[in-house]
C-alpha cells in the first residue's frame, strides 16, 4: 500500500504549501480502521462472537479514543497543524484522478475527539442497555461501522472520501434505527429515514460534479483555491446543492422529518445520531466549505434563513410532543438550527456553531441516555404524562439529566449558556433589519427551549406519580449505565466554559474559521442581549415549571389551531404526504397499469392472437388422407372455377 504523508499549512487563501513528515501522526489512518476491522470481525464472525463481541465494540472505540487524543497533541506541537495522508488511488477515470487521501487538521481533530470521545461512553452504556437483547453483538457491530463512516467523513481530504463516509452513515443510521425490524414501526422508521438522506444525498453528489465541472477536481485544498474563480451563480449553485445534503443529514428544513421517526431504534442509537454522529454531519460539511458559503451573501442569508426556520419549528413542535425521546428529537432538531445559524453567519461565527456543537454533544447524549434510563426503570414506558416523582427513585438519573437540561436551555454557568449565547449575540451583529429578523428568531427559540425542555423534565422527575405501580417499578438503573450519565454531566456543566475561547483560537489554523474579532456592533449592547436571553430563559422555565408543576392529564386534550398544528409536526408530513407521496403513489400505479394493460396487453393479446389461430389452424391436420383427398380436390376445382371466370371475363 502506497503512503504520502504531508504536512499542509493553511494560508489565508487557503493555499496549501507541502512538505514530508514522519512520525506518530502518519497512522491516524488507523482511527477509521481500527472500528471498521471491528465491526467486520463482529458482523463476519457471527454467533461466535456473541459472548464477547460487545466488548470488542466497546474496545475498538475506546482505542480510536486514545489515538485521536494523542494525535490530537501531536498536531499541537507542529507549527503547520495539518497533515495529510495518500494512501492508494481511489479513482482514476479520463481526468478524474480521486486518492484514498485523509486530512488531519483543527476542524477534523475537534470532530474526531466528540465522536470517539461521547460515542464511547455511548458503546459502554449501551453494553448493559443491550443485555438482554438476542441482536446484541449484531448491534455492536453496526455501533462500530457507523462511527467509522463518521470518522471517516471528517477525515477525508476531499469531497469523494467525504461522500464516500456520508453514505456509510446513511448506511449505518438505516440498519440501526430499523434495528427491531421485526417492529412495523421502525422498519418504517428506518426506509423513511434512508430515503428522505438519499434527496439531500442527490444534492450533495450533483454538487461534486458540478465542482469537478468547474475546476477539474475535489481535493478540499484545490476548490478553495478555485472558488474565487467560479461567477457568483455558479458559488450559489453549488452552495444550495451542498446545503441539500447538509439539511438532509442534520434533519434540517425542509429535510426534518425523518429525524424524530429515528427514535424507533434503541435508545443509544439516538443518542449517538443526535449528539456524536449523524447530525452533525451537515454542520461539518458546511464548515468544512467555509470558503464556498463565504464567498456569496446570499448563500449565507439561505444558510441563515434554514438554520431560524428549524430552530423555531423544532421548539414549536417540542413543546407538544408527549413521546420522552420524541421531545429530545425535536430538540436536536432545534439546536442543529443555531448551529446552521452559526455557519450561516459566517467569520468568527463558524467557530461559535462548532462550540456548540461540541457541547450540545455532551448535554444532549446525556439527556438521550438518561431517558434511556428512565424507559430502564420504567418498563419502557415513553410518555412523560405517565411519569412524576421519579427523582425520588432514580437520583442519579435524576440529577444528571437536570445537568443536562440546564445546558440546553442555557442557564448560566452550563455549558449552554457559553454556547448558545454568543450565537444570539452574533445574529445581532448582522447589517440592517436581518439583525433583528434572525437575532429575535435566536432569542425568542431560548425562551422556547426553556419551555418545552423543563416542561420535559417537572413532568418526568417532579410533580405526583401518574405511573401505574402494577407496571412499572422504578429504580435506578446499573452502574455501567449510570457512569456515563455522570461522565457526561460533568462535560454538560463545564464543556462550554472550557471550550469557549479556547476551540475558536485553535480552529483559527483552519482557513476562515475562528477568530474572536467582531465584523459590526450588536444592535443591542452585549451586556443588554446576555441579560434578555437570560430574562427569556427563566420566563420560559418559569412558566413550564408553573403549570407542570402538578402534572398534566394523562390522555390528549382538546388543544387550540397552534397546539393541533404542533401535535402533527405542523403538517409538515400532511405536506410531504400530499405533494411527494400521493402523487408519486398515482404516478406508480398510473404506470403498472400501463405496464399491464399497454405494454403486456399488447404482448399478451399477440401471443393469444398467434396462439388461438395455430390453434384453429391445428383443428385441419386430422391425419385423414380422404380429409386431405378432399381438401386437395375443393383446391383444385377452385382454381379450375377461377381460371374459367378469367377467360370467360366475369373477373374483368
Amino acid at each position: 500500500m502506497e503512503q504520502i504523508v504531508t504536512l499542509a499549512s493553511a494560508e489565508p487563501t487557503g493555499a496549501v504549501a507541502f512538505a514530508t513528515a514522519s512520525g506518530l501522526l502518519g497512522s491516524f489512518w488507523l482511527l477509521v480502521a481500527i472500528p471498521l476491522v471491528s465491526a467486520a470481525i463482529l458482523l463476519l464472525l457471527g454467533r461466535r462472537a456473541d459472548r464477547w463481541g460487545h466488548w470488542l465494540g466497546v474496545a475498538a472505540i475506546g482505542a480510536a479514543f486514545v489515538l485521536g487524543l494523542t494525535y490530537f497533541f501531536q498536531l499541537r506541537g507542529l507549527e503547520n497543524k495539518q497533515v495529510q495522508l495518500s494512501l492508494w488511488q481511489f479513482i482514476a477515470a479520463g481526468d478524474l484522478k480521486v486518492d484514498f487521501g485523509l486530512l488531519f487538521d483543527p476542524l477534523a481533530a475537534v470532530f474526531v475527539l466528540l465522536i470517539t470521545g461521547v460515542g464511547f461512553l455511548i458503546h459502554l452504556y449501551a453494553v448493559e442497555y443491550m443485555a438482554h437483547d438476542e441482536g446484541r453483538r449484531r448491534f455492536f457491530g453496526y455501533f462500530n461501522l457507523f462511527v467509522a463512516a463518521m470518522l471517516l467523513l471528517v477525515l477525508g481530504n476531499n469531497y469523494v472520501m467525504l461522500y464516500f463516509g456520508w453514505e456509510g452513515v446513511g448506511l449505518a443510521s438505516y440498519l440501526l434505527i430499523s434495528f427491531w425490524y421485526g417492529r412495523p414501526s421502525a422498519a418504517t422508521a428506518g426506509k423513511k429515514a434512508f430515503l428522505m438522506n438519499r434527496v439531500g444525498d442527490a444534492g450533495l453528489a450533483i454538487g461534486i460534479f458540478v465542482l469537478f465541472a468547474q475546476l477539474g477536481s475535489t481535493q478540499y485544498e484545490d476548490v478553495f483555491n478555485g472558488v474565487g474563480a467560479m461567477s457568483q451563480t455558479t458559488v450559489l449553485v453549488l452552495g444550495l446543492l451542498l446545503l441539500l445534503g447538509a439539511a438532509g443529514k442534520s434533519g434540517q428544513f425542509p429535510l426534518q422529518a425523518w429525524l424524530p421517526d429515528a427514535m424507533e431504534g434503541p435508545t443509544p442509537v439516538s443518542a449517538l445520531i443526535h449528539a456524536a454522529t449523524m447530525v452533525t454531519a451537515g454542520v461539518y460539511l458546511i464548515a468544512r466549505s467555509n470558503p464556498i458559503f463565504s464567498a456569496n451573501a446570499t448563500l449565507q442569508l439561505v444558510v441563515v434563513s434554514v438554520g431560524a426556520i428549524t430552530l423555531l419549528m423544532g421548539c414549536v413542535i417540542g413543546a407538544a410532543k408527549d413521546d420522552i425521546k420524541r421531545v429530545l428529537a425535536w430538540s436536536t432538531v432545534s439546536q442543529i438550527g443555531y448551529m446552521f445559524l452559526g455557519v450561516g453567519l459566517g467569520g468568527a461565527a463558524y467557530a461559535l456553531a462548532i462550540v456548540h456543537l461540541l457541547a450540545h454533544g455532551f448535554f444532549k447524549a446525556n439527556m438521550f441516555l438518561g431517558a434511556g434510563s428512565v424507559m430502564h426503570g420504567m418498563n419502557d414506558q415513553v410518555d412523560i404524562r405517565r411519569f412524576g416523582g421519579l427523582s425520588k427513585y432514580m437520583k442519579v438519573t435524576w440529577l444528571t439529566f437536570m445537568m443536562g437540561w440546564l445546558a440546553i436551555i442555557g442557564m448560566f454557568p452550563f455549558s449552554g449558556f457559553f454556547s448558545k449565547e454568543p450565537i444570539i449575540v452574533a445574529a445581532f451583529e448582522r447589517e440592517g433589519w436581518t439583525a433583528w429578523l434572525f437575532g429575535g428568531a435566536a432569542l425568542l427559540g431560548a425562551g422556547l427551549t426553556a419551555f418545552y425542555m423543563t416542561r420535559l423534565f417537572v413532568l418526568t422527575f417532579h410533580g405526583p406519580k401518574r405511573w401505574t405501580e402494577e407496571i412499572e417499578h422504578p429504580h435506578e438503573s446499573p452502574k455501567l449505565m449510570t457512569i456515563p450519565l455522570i461522565l457526561l454531566a460533568i462535560g454538560s456543566v463545564a464543556a462550554g466554559f472550557l471550550m469557549k475561547s479556547a476551540v475558536p483560537d485553535w480552529l483559527e489554523a483552519t482557513a476562515g474559521l475562528g477568530g474572536q474579532e467582531e465584523a459590526h456592533e450588536p444592535v443591542l449592547a452585549h451586556w443588554l442581549l446576555t441579560t434578555l436571553s437570560l430574562l427569556v430563559t427563566v420566563l420560559g422555565a418559569g412558566l413550564a415549571w408553573f403549570l407542570f408543576r402538578n402534572g398534566t392529564a394523562t390522555e390528549p386534550q382538546p388543544a387550540g389551531v397552534v397546539v393541533t398544528a404542533a401535535r402533527r409536526n405542523l403538517y409538515t408530513d400532511a405536506f410531504n404526504e400530499a405533494v411527494f407521496e400521493k402523487p408519486g403513489i398515482f404516478l406508480t400505479r398510473a404506470l403498472v397499469f400501463l405496464d399491464n394493460r399497454g405494454v403486456d396487453g399488447l404482448v399478451n393479446g399477440l401471443a393469444a392472437a398467434v396462439g388461438g389461430g395455430s390453434g384453429r389452424l391445428r383443428r385441419l391436420q386430422t391425419g385423414f388422407v380422404r380429409s386431405y383427398a378432399t381438401s386437395i380436390l375443393t383446391g383444385a376445382l377452385l382454381v379450375v372455377a377461377a381460371f374459367l371466370a378469367v377467360q370467360a371475363g366475369w373477373l374483368a
